[in-house]
């Protein structure tokens, strides 16, 4: 997943007090942005030392240079209007109440904290930006509610999520386009929301336990929305920016965008246009990116 960041500084040294590693740089400076690849690289990591394409979560930050020294910048976090679309970025950790107590000591600020609501099994934290990090447990939170310590090298990038308008297009469009299984579904018919979190997991049955995996996503569907012309979820790429895209990697990045174009997507940029050949982007049925490069385990092409 990619965010804009104006305090890139202070987002780095953020996420990296959540266990995350700075894997992978690519400066831009003739486009005037950088690139930074963040993932969990401990030995107890999912992917330890794997190549920032062959990684099942990846946190990647953009900064446009400049917007450190803009007072009035700010990017939209997704959760309000008018760039509503985008929601929060998610953690398993082994600890929950001992790692959002970490949280705070360090002096990082909550949307909701543990203790807040009805929930009290996940928290929110904010980076500096204000992007939501949801924090949820691996282990069963009432069992850990002794527990003092927490080692942040178990941690997982474990979701992204985004709301979608039509349950069922995006459901069609990440499973049978995507080749996404779905995971499992959690519906709130008393709180009008289903939620519907997607991977790619082999023989997955809808049962599936997500939270030791990396690299979900997870799907939002108000009731209702998809009876309404006129409505639209923010994409974060237009005013006011904010949430860039999501990313898949790929076995053959030419093959694949010709299924794709066979598949009949809507692209936002095919392989051939512009000067980067390595990359492509099509559009889910809410006009959110997804981009598709190549997987370097499979077919290494030495362009990064």
């Amino acid at each position: 997943m990619a965010t804009d960041t104006s305090k890139y500084k202070l987002n780095l040294k953020f996420y990296e007090h959540l266990g995350l590693s700075l894997i992978q740089k690519i400066p831009q400076p003739d486009a005037k942005f950088d690139l930074y690849f963040l993932a969990y690289d401990s030995p107890n990591s999912i992917s330890h030392k794997a190549h920032w394409s062959d990684r099942q979560g990846i946190l990647e930050l953009t900064h446009n240079y400049g917007t450190e020294n803009d007072p009035n910048y700010k990017p939209a976090n997704g959760n309000s209007d008018p760039g509503r679309g985008f929601g929060h970025i998610c953690i398993s950790v082994d600890n929950i109440q001992a790692a959002c107590q970490r949280i705070e000591d360090a002096g990082y600020r909550f949307q909701k904290k543990l203790s807040d609501g009805k929930m009290r099994h996940i928290a929110f934290a904010l980076d500096p930006d204000e992007y939501w990090v949801e924090i949820i447990s691996n282990n069963n939170a009432e069992e850990t509610e002794g527990i003092k310590e927490t080692d942040p090298s178990t941690y997982r990038l474990n979701h992204t999520m985004i709301r979608v308008k039509d349950h069922t297009k995006s459901l069609q469009f990440y499973q049978e386009t995507l080749g996404m299984s779905l995971l499992r579904t959690k519906e709130s018919p008393s709180s009008g929301f289903n939620l519907y979190f997607l991977g790619y997991v082999p023989n997955a049955n809808n049962d599936v336990n997500t939270a030791p995996l990396e690299g979900v996503l997870e799907l939002t569907w108000n009731y209702g929305t998809e009876k309404d012309e006129n409505f639209k979820y923010h994409d974060g790429n237009s005013e006011p920016q904010g949430f860039g895209h999501i990313a898949i990697t790929v076995d053959d990045l030419d093959a694949a965008c010709q299924r794709f174009e066979e598949k009949g997507v809507n692209w936002k940029k095919r392989l051939t246009d512009g000067r980067m050949k390595n990359v492509a982007f099509v559009l889910d049925p809410d006009g959110y990116w997804v981009e598709v490069v190549q997987n370097e385990r499979y077919k290494a092409t030495s362009k990064y």
